[in-house]
Formats: structure tokens, C-alpha cells, sequence
């Protein structure tokens, strides 16, 4: 049942009158004459859904989307922490004769070169881990910490492998270290905190 349209211009004895009925009225349900509550016409499932069998076994991300998490969210934070960068770079540039054009110009361009030049590296680490992560768990036919820390530390000695090795092996503890922390943190988060 329609309502028609309201007049924009009315006085109170309509407004009152409106209040008055609109109390008679009861409201179209188009479910009502289905005999169903509305709430359970829509049966929708509350988990994942999966094509084959052997998806739902996996409680982890496929390789490919591995390698794309890590290196999207690589790519992203480095952008962010360089655009952050060269945002105070370049508002340290300022000279007192620039005007507002050439400030403003001076913080994009500092803020698009060091958020391009961080979001470079920290995507290709998020690609090389997620590789090495993916290619552990495939040989070792399990998913635990130990992928984690020993793709953490491929990761940085394959990044600082052309400086030498040296700095690839002092990379490769850093990352290493990193990466157990980080999943230690991850677990005793999930423990401590409700979420």
C-alpha cells in the first residue's frame, strides 16, 4: 500500500491529523502472506566456501595470495613511511621567498620520490619473503615458525646479497629476528587480547 505524496505546504491541523492516522495504518510487509519469518527466507553461510575439499583442509593463505598480501602491504606501508619522509623533507626545503605554489610543489615532489623509492624496496621484500615463506611450506610439507624465521632470514640475505656478504648475512640475522618477534608478538596477541 502506497502513501500518497505530502504536500510541502500544510498547516498544524493537518500535521495533527497526520499523527493521528498514521496510527490506523500498518506498514506493507511483502514477506507477510509467505508464512516465513523475513529473517530466515535468507539462509546465507556464515563460512567460507569452498570449490574443492582440499581448500577447506588449508587454514592458510595459497602461495598466490601470499605473494600478493606481502608484497601489497609491503609496498603500501613503504609508500606511506617514505611519503612521510619526504613530506618533512620537503617542508624543511622552504625558503622564505617561496610561495604557496612552490611549497606545496616542493612536498609532492619529496613525498612521490621517497614514498616511490620506500614502497620499492619494502614490495620486493614482501615478494621475496612471501616467495621463500610459500617455497617452505611447500618442502617441508608444514606450516609453523620455523618457515617464517628461515624465510625472514632468506629474505634479507638475498635483498643485501650485492653489498656483500657481510651485509647480506648481518641482513639476513636482522630479518630473521624480525620475523620471529613479529610471529611471537602475533601469538601472544592472539592469546592476550579478545578480538
Amino acid at each position: 500500500m502506497s502513501y500518497p505524496p505530502r504536500s510541502s505546504i500544510h498547516n498544524q491541523s493537518d500535521d495533527d491529523n497526520h499523527h493521528h492516522n498514521h496510527h490506523n495504518r500498518r506498514l506493507y510487509n511483502p514477506y507477510q502472506d509467505l508464512g516465513i519469518p523475513a529473517k530466515t527466507l535468507y539462509k546465507l553461510p556464515t563460512s567460507p566456501e569452498y570449490l574443492f575439499q582440499e581448500e577447506s583442509i588449508a587454514q592458510r593463505r595459497s602461495w598466490g595470495e601470499n605473494l600478493t598480501y606481502y608484497t601489497g602491504i609491503g609496498y603500501l606501508a613503504g609508500a606511506v613511511v617514505g611519503a612521510g619522509k619526504g613530506f618533512k623533507q620537503g617542508v624543511n626545503a622552504f625558503e622564505p621567498a617561496d610561495s604557496a605554489k612552490i611549497r606545496v610543489n616542493r612536498i609532492l615532489n619529496g613525498s612521490g620520490e621517497f614514498g616511490r623509492r620506500y614502497g620499492n624496496r619494502a614490495g620486493v621484500i614482501g615478494l621475496l619473503y612471501a616467495g621463500m615463506e610459500s617455497g617452505m611450506v611447500a618442502v617441508r610439507d608444514t606450516d609453523d615458525i620455523v618457515n617464517s624465521v628461515v624465510a625472514g632470514l632468506g629474505t634479507g640475505a638475498v635483498y643485501r646479497a650485492a653489498a656483500g656478504v657481510r651485509s647480506a648475512a648481518v641482513a639476513g640475522a636482522v630479518g630473521g629476528i624480525a620475523v620471529g618477534l613479529g610471529v611471537k608478538g602475533k601469538q601472544v596477541l592472539k592469546r592476550y587480547v579478545p578480538i
